[in-house]
């Protein structure tokens, strides 16, 4: 089973367009619980409500050769269902040589079903994830940060005219498309180019964080973000369910801000249909 045929599955069953973003900090989780047992009780508490996990790596190589082993027990956890896709936010970019290595320690070593990638040293960067043709690669398009614009709004010549910066990765992504797994990472936070990119590639799917704590806008991101059928649109949520309570009682808050995040996306996609 492909990462777009795992996600397809884990949509439809789950009714879920939600992706938890797995980024344990100890300053946050409650007290005497490791970071796999965090994580476990999680993926326990909210496995019937995602479509997606992710985990961002920074947090696990912040803590050493520990955060590491959570991190592979995490992948392991998840994937040892076999039915919810696991997406590391690596956000990997480097020359050919070197990017082959990053793509077989997420893919071979850690197992990840998806990668997030950085375009800006160009395709032979990206190429070496592509070769994976069962895996998933969101390349960064419009990203969710404050300073996202210093960058991804500059106009390129490109064919046909001047576009920004943005506009020319989506471009190029499809055009890098040959095997079916290449997706975008589109923020939030930026509700008006995720409708243009929407727009441009009805067919890519759509990694989009920024709800919640970074504030972007639920309703414009389900309306923009959806493709024809509903789908392939990834909504990521990180701290807003992972720590809705530091009590004993951290995983069943985490459903239910989960469950709660679930239902309005689902409130919203059910507006569109009518």
């Amino acid at each position: 089973m492909n990462f777009i045929e795992k996600l397809t599955g884990a949509t439809r069953k789950n009714k879920s367009l939600l992706c938890i973003g797995l980024d344990p900090d100890p300053e946050l989780m409650p007290d005497s619980v490791g970071v796999l047992e965090f994580n476990q009780a999680i993926i326990d508490a909210t496995s019937d409500l995602v479509c997606a996990y992710k985990p961002n790596l920074a947090f696990y190589e912040a803590l050493g050769t520990e955060g590491l082993d959570a991190l592979k027990g995490t992948v392991d956890y998840i994937t040892g269902t076999g039915k919810i896709p696991v997406i590391a936010d690596a956000k990997r970019g480097d020359i050919g040589n070197t990017a082959k290595a990053y793509a077989r320690a997420i893919f071979s070593h850690f197992n990840f079903d998806a990668t997030t990638v950085n375009p800006y040293l160009g395709f032979d960067s990206i190429e070496p994830f592509l070769h994976y043709h069962d895996k998933g690669v969101f390349i960064l398009c419009r990203t969710s940060n404050p300073g996202a614009a210093d960058f991804q709004s500059l106009r390129c010549q490109v064919e046909g005219g001047h576009r920004p910066l943005f506009e020319v990765v989506a471009l190029r992504a499809s055009q890098w498309n040959t095997y079916g797994n290449i997706g975008l990472v589109v923020g939030a936070t930026y509700p008006e180019e995720l409708r243009l990119i929407r727009q441009s590639h009805p067919a890519l799917p759509l990694l989009i964080p920024g709800i919640g704590a970074q504030g972007g806008d639920l309703a414009l991101t389900v309306r923009y973000g959806v493709d024809a059928r509903g789908e392939k649109a990834i909504i990521n949520s990180s701290r807003q369910i992972l720590y809705a309570s530091r009590g004993k009682d951290f995983a069943a808050a985490a459903r239910q801000a989960a469950l709660t995040l679930r239902d309005e996306i689902n409130q919203q996609l059910s507006s569109l249909r009518r």
